[in-house]
């Protein structure tokens, strides 16, 4: 050190300050070890003799600080902090670095730990925000923080430093707004995320030209990608225009990352980048446009393989890459305890591990504390020790307060007290209410509401009541409705039967009022009658009224309230006996002299400053001086001055009291200490107390402070004192200390630490054990068993002077104050009963006292004890002050998964970066894992004062823990890391290769008497009548005869927005227009038989007649939904898609649409110079084909179904002419359809069976169907509910999405329709059309919606369709209800159907797909083996039906996808069936409902696609149960969806609250996964409402919001990467 060869204490006065100073720099973390040593050597050189300079250390953490030494003028760069410095020091306002947890070897420790870390290299990569959602950016001037709540620091100060000069180091990553600017107008526009990843392939990342200079701890060159956007698109929403984020950069990100451009890797047609914020235009669309039975070399041109052999898109973020990197790493191993999954139950219980330490004492003999000495004098109750002094030494000061500027303001003296104390007591027996009334009488409670700032009137209160004999109940003044806990303080006061509260006048006009001018009525509150104590309001006794002051017995004294860890509050009764004993045993162990000073900071509500500063003050005519709480945040020097002043024997202080005296403590030259003989420390009990005590000494033994009185002491409320160090001997050695292994204490034993000093947690002792008092250690939990001599457990001690009970709450009284321990037989050890401290620790040499922690601050994870205040010391330990407030961190468990979990929650300092704050964030997580050897679940950080506060300022953490369970914490930075600290998940599920030969599972499912699991809709039947046979041959033939037999049936009406029929079609006039169309394709398109035709229409009568056209003139209609007019750039691309694969002839379409498609605007995304060619049907000459074609047989094509599936892929089937007439029939037969009916159709018509009821059930049939565009909705919500009323429709046919417009849109004016007349008692079948599970919820809460306008509950249904067969399941008219099972979740995962009861946990709803139609049946087949499955097992949907597709339409014919997916045969039973595959998972349950034929009645349930289904564990999830969780999780959660890119489950969720929710989502969703699905969340991606794409039948496009989020287009509000 340079100060080897000099005096320090000969040195000048203000030297030894600058040195002082800088001491206290480095304790701080404001300045590191490099530059403390470079400015001590400056300050020292003038006096040092020669000595050699030690190097500095090599291994910094932190920047060099600038050199600014007080001697010289600070340079400027650095003068803001210098200034900021100072000023820091002069208005300290608060709790701000709450000392308690400062350790320099902690800090050390930290340091070394961090160190070993830094080898590894952990590169975690940073959350990706939209730069609009938080105001905490480092560069914009935002509004400051409020300041008022108490524990702020300088925050003032700081902003205004932060406003002079810019900070000396400037880091690249935080560039000046206008190169955010200049990178907006140059990069990519469609994605403002893009910048924090380097999204797209091309982006070569430029190293910055001048390197700035770097903290050594990190080597890392800076990038600044420029950003190259693949296409600009032409349309931007108003949400995308934010501006970028800075680029988050850090080296390590792009290290995993750098993925070379695929040369043809064309971005899929975007959707959501650019899709209005509403979810107005569905899209359809295929990704990267996979076409069922292209060659599979050509397919996916766009995947490559990476290292280690996963296909990766050539455009996937660099994030998520590097998530996966670091998730690779070796973790700490897994603990040995997996939990194997069994059927029934999921978790074992874990196997301890065989080389734990365990206890190996002998069992603890109970300590005795010295016997409580015999006084002559002393009073027998405390009333009359205040009756004496009154009486005796009236003039003698008793109190004196001081105002908020720290000088004195009343003294109260003995006589005073007395007298008004008496005054009180005759007030409240005798002049509350009327004359013969009596509102209180003797052992009533009474509420004492009193301000921190008037010790005088809680003094006279608390002793009025005594007089009186009612029992006080001393609580904290409520300041608003929302103040943390404020409910639970009306538990108390009703638990207490608390009726009445005293106050002060000035205290009652600051109570928070209605606009009557009545006292609010708080949540949870009791009614109170409020009672005003001022002198002025109370009578004076008659001369013949005496208090009775009878001797002290067990009868409650007073109340004094404690919160618990669940944040309950609790009143702990005292008696008069004990408070009497209380006070004695102080007494004797301070030794209290009569008429003493003593100093008291602490709050005299409650605990230490009651005991001492009120009653044992009075006890002994002992002159107390109260500080508040507000005079220690003016001037936190204050309490030492009064005790310089009034030369003060004792002063009563928190270790945050001596930290900040310690940061004030150079405004006062000539404070002396020396009076003291105790300084008591009241939080000395918490392990980290210590370096406080040391710290505080080492600065003020230079005012006289004397070692030896510095007394730390252990207390809680149900045993009061526990334990008080006496003052020692001058010149005695100090008590040892202990220096413990953290991990010993994990495992609840004591072992000396010695191999790791990092590890170390070092506690010093809290004295003795009380005067009187017996104290034992036993076990925390389980019965009460006593501890050996090297166990950690809770202390419990026997003594008169302890609390008696939780007053009004019997039942947990009995665990708390009457505990009798056990020996390790179970055996009692005597009859005495203990009461439980809550403290835990142990009985040191020479009977000290050592206390480790407190119960309520104990953390259970995995078997091992963890102390919250250990954890919040290494958190601090971690560079605290840049990035964190000292004194407001919480840290919890929350239990998720069959364990706890630890989180940690600390208020972030507005000018803290991002980059800090994430750096912080990571560094806490390593030095945790390392010291602790504990993972982190979650670490979040609020913005400045939005934490919970207690009144005095500290963390309200029960609230805390609320906040965060409940979604409203609003996180401005969080990271969750469950992948570390979820050990216990079950083992991936082992796959059994099928070795069972099909015939023995056969045999097998017949010997166990089970029915293969089949079911079919009744028998089609023959058409007897030759006519109609020739009439529904064909759909055309059908139209022909319509038209000649029955020219004028209206067939066909088409609905506007207002409810208007905008067209309508009669038999012959569609029959007309096709033939118009017929001939116009024939003449100008000049288009041969069996050729494709695309059909572009809106939904409408035009696609109708378009439809018939083709078949007359002997094409094949292909019907494509048009492209979204302003979403031209998405949606056009897929139209264009479908036209080459079809090889269309030509387009047939309206005039608008032509002109569309010919448009400008159209040739930015397609070429439009190759379409076919196209005809606009509008005006069409009235011309007639030669004649109508007839197909030569019922097995050519009629039309192709092009449709995009859920997992994007782009197929289209050929449906045959005898296939349509099935169709069309098997429905007619099934739904009662007839000439005569009326049906109403709300359903896109582009394919499946919302195309086949839209256009050819009516030319089939004969029924008059009314059209209702689903877009129409849009402008007028009710149009479909008020058409069924008007039109008195029996049947209609709608889409989910239809349906959850209604439910969203019009649920809550069910009384307005109502009024409009809308009545749905005419409808008796609402159907939706899906190729999906029937959304349960939705169809339920739309029946239960609509009852009320006359909806039969039993109307609603759904329907099942899928690519190889359009209707395999429709609800008719006739046959059973649908009925709904629950099945178990959990077995669905294994493949196998567990049938439950309703309610059961983990159970699934699941409903019946409709009644399956005539003509159809369906089996269960074994997707592997291809055998049939048992009743009631899961396997996939097979069909066999007259009007399955024929194939595939594929470009070049591949067959063998053909025949596997639509002429597939069963391995055995019935081997010459020819089946269908659906790709969809579902099971067959027979009921006990009989179908029309009188037979029990078979229900197919679906489950879900095969392709959607998503393999993770080993075990098969369906991404609709994930996303039903996701959504239940928070009310802000509007729509979600989930995906996996190689194994990472991601989850996308639409926030439709604010944008400051977006954060609470992450650790819900998380937990709801975990706990629902036992799967660990990869990335959460919050994004606005309306991204995910849904296409028109309402289903999610997973696969398509995979590709937008891994090309980066989908302009998050927040990406966070779970570790």
């Amino acid at each position: 050190m340079a100060d080897r060869g000099v005096d320090l204490s000969a040195l000048p006065k203000e030297v030894r300050d600058q040195l002082a100073e800088l001491d206290l720099e480095l304790s701080e973390g404001d300045i590191t070890q490099k530059g403390y040593e470079k400015k001590r050597t400056k300050l020292l050189a003038p006096y040092i003799i020669h000595t050699p300079v030690a190097p500095p250390r090599q291994n910094d953490v932190q920047p060099p600080a600038p050199s600014s030494s007080s001697s010289h003028p600070p340079p400027p760069s650095s003068s803001s902090r210098y200034r900021e410095r100072r000023s820091r020091r002069t208005h300290r306002s608060g709790g701000t670095r709450d000392d308690r947890y400062r350790s320099d070897i902690h800090t050390e420790a930290v340091q070394a730990a961090l160190a070993k870390h830094k080898e590894e290299k952990m590169a975690l990569p940073m959350p990706t925000k939209r730069r609009s959602t938080y105001v905490q950016s480092p560069i914009e001037t935002r509004t400051p923080p409020d300041s008022s709540s108490g524990s702020e620091d300088e925050t003032a100060v700081r902003r205004q430093s932060s406003v002079v000069a810019s900070p000396p180091q400037v880091n690249p990553n935080l560039q000046s707004p206008d190169s955010w600017i200049n990178r907006t107008v140059q990069g990519s526009s469609t994605s403002s995320s893009a910048s924090s990843t380097l999204s797209h392939g091309e982006a070569k990342p430029q190293p910055q030209s001048q390197p700035q200079p770097q903290p050594q701890s990190q080597p890392q060159p800076q990038y600044k990608p420029q950003y190259q956007p693949l296409y600009q698109p032409q349309y931007q929403p108003q949400s995308q225009q934010h501006e970028h984020p800075h680029a988050a950069s850090v080296a390590d990100m792009l290290a995993h990352s750098r993925i070379g451009p695929s040369e043809n890797s064309a971005p899929p047609p975007d959707v959501t980048a650019v899709a209005p914020p509403s979810r107005g235009a569905r899209v359809d669309l295929p990704s990267n446009a996979v076409v069922r039975g292209m060659s599979r070399g050509q397919s996916r041109s766009s995947m490559m393989e990476t290292a280690d052999g996963v296909p990766v898109s050539s455009r996937v973020s660099t994030k998520i890459q590097q998530l996966l990197n670091t998730l690779k790493r070796p973790k700490r191993p897994p603990l040995s305890e997996f939990f194997t999954d069994d059927q029934e139950e999921i978790v074992e219980v874990p196997q301890p591990d065989p080389n734990t330490p365990r206890p190996e004492g002998r069992q603890i003999i109970p300590v005795k504390g010295e016997p409580l000495g015999v006084v002559s004098n002393w009073p027998p109750a405390l009333q009359a020790a205040l009756a004496r002094w009154g009486a005796t030494q009236g003039k003698s000061p008793a109190l004196t307060a001081l105002d908020i500027t720290g000088k004195p303001l009343y003294t109260l003296t003995y006589g005073k007290l007395w007298s008004r104390s008496v005054k009180l007591a005759y007030t409240l027996l005798n002049k509350l209410g009327t004359k013969n009334e009596q509102i209180l009488k003797p052992g009533d409670r009474v509420a004492l509401v009193y301000p921190n700032s008037d010790p005088g009137m809680f003094w006279v209160a608390f002793y009025g009541c005594l007089l009186a004999e009612v029992i006080p109940v001393p609580i904290e003044v409520p300041l608003s409705r929302k103040d943390a806990g404020i409910s639970q303080v009306g538990f108390l006061l009703g638990s207490c039967g608390v009726g009445l509260a005293l106050t002060s006048e000035i205290c009652l006009k600051g109570l928070p009022k209605t606009p009557t001018g009545e006292i609010l009525q708080f949540k949870g509150w009791p009614r109170l009658k409020w009672v005003v104590t001022d002198s002025k309001y109370l009578t004076k006794p008659s001369k013949d009224w005496q208090p009775h002051i009878p001797t002290a017995n067990t009868d409650p004294a007073y109340i004094e309230y404690k919160a618990s860890k669940e944040g309950t509050v609790v009143g702990v009764a005292v008696s008069k006996v004990a408070m009497l004993t209380h006070c004695q045993a102080l007494t004797q162990a301070c030794n209290y002299c009569e008429g003493e000073t003593l100093v008291n900071v602490l709050d005299f509500k409650k605990d230490m400053g009651l005991w001492h500063g009120v009653l044992s003050a009075v006890m002994n005519r002992i002159h107390t001086i109260s500080v508040p709480y507000a005079v220690m945040k003016a001037c936190p020097l204050s309490w030492v001055q009064r005790v310089h002043i009034h030369k003060a024997r004792v002063a009563l202080v928190k270790c945050r009291d001596l930290h900040w005296a310690m940061m004030a403590h150079r405004e006062q030259r000539d404070t002396s200490l020396a009076s003291l003989r105790m300084l008591i420390v009241a939080d000395g009990a918490n392990p980290w107390s210590v370096s406080s005590c040391d710290a505080f000494l080492n600065v003020f033994q230079s005012h006289g402070l004397k070692p030896e009185v510095i007394c730390p002491c252990a207390t809680s409320p149900e045993a009061m004192t526990v334990a008080i160090r006496r003052p020692g001997v001058p010149g005695a050695p100090l008590p040892a200390r202990a220096i413990l292994s953290m991990g010993g204490l994990s495992h609840g034993v004591i072992r000396v630490n010695t191999e790791d000093k990092n590890s170390a947690l070092t506690v010093q002792d809290v004295g003795h054990v009380m005067p009187g008092a017996l104290m034992c250690i036993v076990k925390p939990d389980g019965p009460p068993q006593l501890c050996k001599t090297d166990e950690i457990g809770e202390i419990i001690v026997n003594s008169r002077a302890g609390g008696n009970m939780y007053y009004g709450l019997p039942g947990v009284t009995k665990n708390t104050f009457e505990v009798i321990p056990v020996n390790s037989n179970g055996v009692p050890i005597g009859e005495i009963p203990f009461v439980r401290s809550g403290l835990l620790g142990f009985i040191g040499p020479g009977s000290l006292i050592f206390v480790v922690g407190k119960i309520e601050g104990l953390l259970m994870v995995s078997g091992r004890r963890h102390n919250a205040d250990d954890l919040v010391a290494t958190a601090l330990a971690v560079e605290p002050v840049k990035t964190v407030y000292r004194g407001r961190i919480a840290v919890f468990s929350v239990t998720v998964f069959y364990d706890e979990r630890v989180v940690i929650v600390a208020e972030q300092r507005p000018d803290a970066s991002e980059e800090d704050s994430f750096q912080w964030m990571s560094r806490v997580l390593q030095a945790i894992d390392s010291i602790h050897q504990v993972g982190l679940y979650c670490l979040a950080l609020v913005p400045a004062n939005t934490l919970p506060k207690t009144p005095l300022g500290g963390i309200h953490i029960s609230d805390t823990k609320q906040f965060f369970l409940d979604g409203n914490l609003h996180p401005c930075n969080i990271l969750m890391c469950p992948h570390t600290c979820v050990t216990n998940l079950p083992k991936p599920r082992q796959k059994q290769p099928v070795g069972v030969g099909p015939a023995s599972v056969m045999v097998g499912n017949l010997v166990a008497g089970k029915r293969i699991a089949q079911a079919a809709g009744r028998d089609l039947g023959m058409i007897e009548d030759q006519d109609l046979v020739r009439k529904h041959q064909y759909l055309a033939e059908a139209l022909h005869w319509r038209a000649q037999t029955d020219p004028d049936h209206v067939l066909f009406v088409l609905l506007n927005a207002k409810g208007v029929a905008v067209s309508t079609a009669t038999c012959v006039q569609l029959h007309k227009r096709a033939e118009k169309i017929a001939a116009a394709l024939m003449e100008k398109g000049s288009i041969n038989t069996g050729e494709n035709v695309v059909l572009l229409y809106p939904p409408g009568i035009d696609l109708i007649a378009a439809f018939y056209g083709c078949l007359y003139a002997g094409c094949v209609p292909v019907n494509v939904r048009p492209p979204h007019p302003q979403n031209l750039a998405a949606t056009l691309p897929t139209v264009r898609m479908i036209i080459d694969v079809s090889k269309a002839a030509c387009i047939l379409t309206t005039q608008h649409l032509m002109r569309t498609l010919r448009s400008k605007e159209a040739a930015a995304s397609v070429n439009i110079k190759t379409w076919p060619t196209i005809i606009d049907t509008d005006d069409l000459p009235r011309r007639r084909p030669p004649q109508i074609y007839k197909p030569p047989t019922a097995e050519m094509i009629a039309y192709l179904d092009f449709s995009v599936s859920t997992t994007g892929m782009l197929t289209g089937v050929k449906i045959s002419h005898a296939a349509v007439s099935a169709l069309c029939r098997s429905i007619k037969l099934q739904c009662e359809l007839y000439s005569s009916r009326q049906i109403a159709i709300c359903l896109d018509p582009y394919c499946g069976l919302g195309f086949v009821l839209w256009c050819l059930s009516s030319v089939y049939s004969g029924h008059q169907s009314i059209l209702i565009p689903p877009f129409e909705l849009e402008s007028c919500l009710s149009l479909w509910l008020s058409t069924l009323s008007q039109y008195r429709v029996r049947d209609t046919f709608c889409s989910y999405s239809v349906m959850e417009l209604c439910t969203k849109g019009l649920g809550t004016q069910t009384e307005l329709l109502k009024a409009r007349g809308v009545n749905l008692s005419c409808v008796r079948s609402c159907v939706v059309i899906a190729e999906e599970r029937p959304r349960l919820v939705l169809t339920h809460s739309f029946s239960k919606l609509f009852k009320d306008i006359g909806l039969s509950p039993r109307a609603v249904s759904t329907a099942f369709g899928s690519r190889v067969n359009l209707a395999i399941c429709l609800q008719g008219t006739t046959g059973p209800d649908p009925c709904t099972v629950y099945v178990d979740m959990k077995s669905l995962r294994h493949d196998r159907v567990r049938l439950v009861e309703r309610g059961a946990p983990q159970s699934l709803p699941l409903m019946e797909s409709g009644k399956i139609l005539p003509g159809v049946r369906v089996i269960i087949v074994n997707p592997e083996t291809r055998g049939p499955l048992g009743d009631s097992h899961l396997g996939e949907i097979w069909v066999n039906s007259p009007h399955s597709a024929s194939g595939y339409y594929t470009i070049y014919g591949e067959e063998s996808l053909q025949a596997n997916h639509f002429n597939t045969k069963l391995s055995f039973g019935d081997p010459q069936t020819l089946w269908a595959r659906t790709g969809y998972l579902g099971f067959v349950k027979r009921t006990e409902l009989l179908d029309a034929s009188g037979d029990r009645h078979d229900a197919l349930f679906v489950v879900g696609s095969l392709d959607e289904t998503l393999e993770l564990r080993g075990l098969r999830y369906h991404p609709i149960d994930i996303e039903t969780s996701v959504s239940r999780a928070h009310r802000s959660i509007a729509e979600s969806a989930v995906f996996t890119w190689t194994n990472l489950l991601v989850v996308v969720s639409e926030l439709c609250g604010s944008e400051q929710d977006a954060l609470d989502l992450v650790p819900l969703i998380t937990n709801v996964v975990l706990e629902e699905h036992h799967l660990i969340v990869g990335v959460v991606v919050i994004v606005d409402p309306g991204v995910i794409p849904i296409n028109s039948r309402g289903e999610k496009q997973r696969m398509h919001l995979r590709d937008s989020f891994l090309a980066d287009q989908l302009d998050p509000i927040y990406v966070a990467y779970n570790m």
